[in-house]
């Protein structure tokens, strides 16, 4: 079960010298935490901060996505359509993040949480003495309305 993440975890993470959480960042990070389980891109959080009235830049969202992203704060996904998107990371230490499933149609991504992988996480790190600490799993498909919609193209 996801841990639920608040403003308060996220300052501690990015308490320390080197960094501070700007009011950008904390409107950045707040967007996110208003919308868990969503996969957004810098251009969709630009927009959402528009609708907002908040008058921060398209590079300065960028930034704070990537030092986000760095701090493990956010995950940073790639659903193999050029677009770089990112989620709050609400997984708990040791423990694997959840998986996509992309529809190639529309677009829509579907998370799943099953990890049937640790037999096989188990092999490798046995055979190639490699220490695995987690893995991402995405598959590509037709979602059940395009699958239906296509049936009826058929």
């Amino acid at each position: 079960m996801p841990v639920k993440i608040t403003m308060e975890d996220l300052k501690q993470k990015l308490a320390g010298p080197q960094y501070k959480l700007t009011p950008q960042r904390k409107i950045v990070l707040q967007i996110f935490l208003d919308r868990p389980s969503q996969h957004l891109s810098a251009e969709d959080v630009h927009f959402i901060l528009k609708e907002q009235k908040c008058e921060i830049g398209l590079a300065t969202v960028y930034r704070s996505l990537e030092l986000l992203s760095d701090l493990n704060i956010l995950n940073y996904l790639d659903f193999g359509d050029g677009c770089r998107r990112y989620e709050l990371n609400d997984a708990s230490p040791n423990e694997h993040q959840h998986h996509h499933l992309i529809c190639v149609e529309c677009g829509k991504v579907l998370e799943f949480t099953d990890d049937l992988l640790g037999n096989l996480e188990e092999k490798i790190e046995d055979t190639c003495k490699f220490k695995i600490v987690d893995h991402q799993l995405k598959f590509f498909g037709y979602c059940e309305v395009c699958q239906k919609k296509r049936e009826l193209k058929s």
